[in-house]
């Protein structure tokens, strides 16, 4: 009986470590060989009328990430949609993704949405698009972007 608690205790602290380090893995910007930071992301601006926008990018050999950056007001209805780019010569997927609020928070996950939801605040977002350094051999990364904003009063059934 000790040692089937022993080995249960065991298998729980690794599962959170592994978990604490995969969180970290996402949360935490990572080096940056592109000069590309927060501080001067590439500015995203959708089309007059338009409530959508697409980036289609890569990464290059051993880039780590991405950043971009789009102003909208606190209760718009955001998704943010990260997919595999079919462009050629792409040999990985950057598939991390990190919303940043303009108070500092984040949000964000690996692939798929990686956020949905009421935006907190009015101001300035930054969006980090990275490679998932746990699974990459330092190739060509590709990466889709598709982001839904919803106008304030189109969202104010979804953000009361």
């Amino acid at each position: 009986m000790k040692i089937n608690k022993l080995l249960w205790v065991g298998l729980l602290l690794a599962t959170q470590s592994i978990s604490q380090i995969c969180q970290a893995d996402i949360a935490k910007p990572t080096k940056n060989t592109s000069n590309i930071s927060m501080a001067n992301a590439t500015p995203i601006s959708f089309a007059t009328g338009n409530i959508t926008h697409v980036i289609t990018d890569k990464l290059a050999r051993n880039q780590d990430e991405h950043w971009y950056q789009f102003n909208a007001q606190q209760g718009q209805y955001a998704i943010i949609n990260i997919s595999h780019s079919q462009a050629q010569g792409i040999t990985e997927t950057a598939n991390v993704g990190v919303l940043y609020f303009p108070n500092g928070e984040q949000d964000g996950t690996k692939g798929g949405i990686i956020y949905q939801g009421c935006l907190p605040e009015s101001g300035k977002y930054h969006l980090r698009i990275a490679r998932n350094l746990m699974a990459t051999h330092g190739g060509v990364a590709g990466y889709r972007v598709e982001m839904v904003i919803l106008p304030r009063y189109a969202s104010r059934t979804l953000c009361p």
